[in-house]
């Protein structure tokens, strides 16, 4: 069932609610809350796990470097949020009139602007880590916008999305010296970004059983590989982890902390996809399909710290999965409820 849009807004009450917080005047709750909706505030804490997991697949560890591509991630995340709803605009002002940009909250000429600043400084914090990190930031970036811009709405949509997100992995790795060694890694986080945005595609219509089942399967696929699959892992770790690899033992063979945190994150990970995707499948009406994305969302951050953990770094993986509580705080807030990632 189509939604009609709401009411326009008057001139007046344009000029209260749809200036951009950089605009004159202070930040009002009312603005800040439509920004932080805009950017999808809740995800943005999925997104330091891809670096901490690249830096810990490439035998790296957190750091206060580490903050520079962090905030490249960040600020590349935001410009594509910003991004999808100015490109968007037309139809949500059909299906999600309640977004920022529809409801008048805030002016697209502002959004515009806030992706290419967010790119922009995307872009130079990745600059300022180094070569390497900018090598990949900037296909990550041109991903980002061909994906709002173009491939959105087309067969090459999900897939530009992993892409993006197997990337954002891996300019954490070459941030620490080996994006080559993290390519396993990107290639299972991607893999799961692929199973929730094609899920996403049908959340404000519903009607697929297809998808939500793909992604129940690839979520059962993707903690197989995770927990079981030996991996070679970073000088420096394979004395201390290598008796404790995921996967069968040699009998006596005793199991590090990192092995069980693989496991024990990866169980979460399996968790928290999975049963939104069964109801999804069960009912594809919009409103559990919309839950099935939010679950898939919620889900990449146990994934990110099995993934690191996976790499033997056990601390580093904590770290990733402390992220997750901060997140569905936000998630829970009343205007934070009906967002999601298309």
């Amino acid at each position: 069932m189509t939604r009609t849009a709401s009411p326009p807004l008057t001139p007046a009450d344009r000029d209260t609610t749809s200036a951009p917080p950089t605009a004159d005047g202070p930040v009002t709750p009312d603005r800040a809350a439509a920004w932080a909706e805009l950017v999808r505030l809740p995800a943005l804490f999925t997104v330091p796990g891809d670096t901490l997991a690249g830096v810990a697949a490439a035998g790296g560890r957190p750091g206060p470097r580490t903050l520079l591509p962090i905030g490249s991630s960040l600020c590349l995340y935001a410009a594509g949020m910003v991004l999808n709803d100015w490109a968007d605009r037309a139809e949500d002002a059909v299906e999600r009139p309640h977004r920022p940009l529809p409801s008048g909250r805030v002016r697209p000429a502002a959004a515009l602007a806030a992706a290419c600043g967010l790119t922009a400084a995307g872009l130079l914090l990745a600059a300022r880590t180094g070569r390497p990190a900018l090598a990949v930031a900037a296909p990550l970036a041109a991903t980002v916008w061909a994906y709002d811009l173009a491939l959105k709405h087309t067969p090459a949509g999900p897939p530009a999305m992993a892409a993006a997100r197997g990337l954002d992995l891996l300019m954490g790795a070459a941030a620490a010296g080996s994006a080559r060694a993290a390519a396993p890694s990107a290639v299972l986080l991607g893999c799961h970004t692929l199973a929730v945005t094609a899920v996403s595609r049908r959340e404000t219509t519903g009607g697929s059983v297809a998808a939500p089942l793909a992604a129940l399967a690839a979520t059962g696929v993707l903690t197989r590989l995770v927990t079981h699959r030996r991996v070679p892992l970073p000088a420096g770790r394979r004395a201390a982890a290598a008796p404790g690899l995921p996967g069968p033992n040699p009998s006596g063979a005793r199991t590090t902390p990192a092995g069980a945190a693989t496991v024990a994150l990866a169980a979460a990970y399996a968790a928290t996809a999975a049963r939104p995707y069964v109801h999804a499948a069960l009912n594809p009406s919009p409103p559990l399909t919309q839950r099935a994305v939010g679950g898939g969302i919620r889900a990449t951050v146990p994934l990110q710290a099995a993934l690191a953990a996976r790499s033997g770094a056990t601390a580093t993986s904590l770290l990733i999965a402390a992220l997750a509580p901060a997140g569905r705080l936000f998630a829970r807030r009343r205007a934070m409820r009906k967002v999601s990632i298309t």
